[in-house]
């Protein structure tokens, strides 16, 4: 198995999930009430979950570029300053699925293409604080780009769920009934 092997279906399922969980909170709240949802934050100095949303989207492409020694494009700036700027500029759900979708779809696209990767190659990751991990591509992907997608990913579940949308386990691991046994699914 390949680090994008392991990264390229882990991005597409969890931001699959976020896109329906999302999908929940406009059913739940219709009229407009899901939009109210973008703002709301876990603690006052925690993001709010329209920022979750795109920085999930952020991380997942950023894995792939790093991985594949590219610059980011254009578009991954827009939005980190989507993100950056969406305690003001919040958006709307629609706007937050559409992201989810674009991003799937361009993982789609570079793993048609995505080079093997030594695990071993080495990866310089610069923060924007200054501060430079020097990590092997193995040790990015376990330490930095999974953790990272993760806890933007499970913040919005968090955050839907703190604020009343009805979400279970059931809909973080939606992926895995793909594989349930036939017959094994108790009854109500």
């Amino acid at each position: 198995m390949t680090l994008p092997d392991v990264l390229i279906p882990t991005y597409v399922q969890m931001l699959g999930a976020l896109s329906a969980w999302l999908g929940k909170a406009e059913v739940q709240r219709p009229g407009g009430g899901a939009e109210t949802l973008l703002a709301a934050r876990l603690a006052p100095d925690m993001f709010p979950l329209s920022t979750q949303v795109r920085f999930a989207c952020v991380q997942a492409q950023e894995g792939l570029f790093r991985l594949r020694g590219q610059a980011f494009p254009a578009y991954v700036g827009v939005l980190l300053d989507e993100g950056r700027n969406a305690a003001e500029h919040p958006g709307s759900i629609a706007e937050a699925r559409n992201r989810i979708a674009e991003t799937i779809a361009a993982i789609e696209v570079a793993a048609m293409d995505m080079p093997a990767v030594d695990p071993a190659t080495p990866i310089a990751h610069a923060l924007p604080q200054g501060m430079v991990f020097d990590l092997t591509a193995e040790q990015y992907v376990r330490d930095w780009a999974l953790p990272q997608f993760y806890f933007h990913v499970m913040t919005a579940y968090t955050i839907l769920r703190a604020q009343g949308v009805e979400l279970g386990k059931a809909d973080y691991v939606a992926h895995m009934f793909s594989y349930l046994r036939p017959g094994t699914l108790p009854s109500q």
